[in-house]
């Protein structure tokens, strides 16, 4: 537990500080987390002038049934908080990418489609976007590796959500 003493934050005994290797490991994911979403950002932007975000959208969209989503749906599917999602859709909208309808079936819900330039620009997108996934991510690693990097990754998604820390469905944490 931290406290503040005369403006300087103490730390308990019982901190478990990192080694040096540990820390080795943690900035090195951390540059990668940060790093890769940026780079992954410049290539779409680049290649197609779609951000990470507007594609991950489209992507949702691109494989539902229909090419239809209940705005909750896809909130719940890319793991976003509603508001982050409204506010996206707004733009995406603007730029003639996505619709919203209100729904048929629950007038206080949204459908989300893909419009026709939306649907081009997930074609134009996507042969890129995998190329840069499969060119950073897979071919630099052996099948060991990506097989480690698939249990560490879920191993630490797991302790997150366990912590209560991770974005749940709807914009809930906890």
């Amino acid at each position: 537990m931290s406290t503040m003493e005369k403006g300087k934050p103490t730390v308990s005994s019982d901190t478990r500080w990192l080694s040096e290797h540990e820390q080795e490991v943690w900035r090195a994911l951390r540059e990668l987390l940060w790093g890769f979403e940026s780079a992954m950002d410049r290539q779409l932007i680049r290649d197609s002038e779609l951000s990470a975000v507007e594609y991950s959208v489209l992507a949702a969209l691109s494989e539902a049934d229909d090419g239809v989503l209940r705005a909750r749906d896809l909130a719940r599917q890319l793991d976003w908080e509603r508001s982050r999602l409204s506010h996206l859709l707004k733009r995406m909208e603007t730029k003639g990418l996505v619709t919203r309808a209100e729904c048929p079936s629950d007038l206080r819900g949204y459908n989300i489609m893909m419009t026709k330039a939306g649907r081009d620009a997930i074609v134009q997108a996507a042969p890129g976007h995998v190329s840069f996934v499969r060119e950073n991510v897979f071919d630099p690693l052996t099948d060991e590796e990506r097989e480690a990097l698939l249990s560490a990754a879920t191993k630490i998604q797991a302790s997150i959500r366990d912590a209560g820390l991770w974005q749940n469905p709807g914009g809930q944490k906890g």
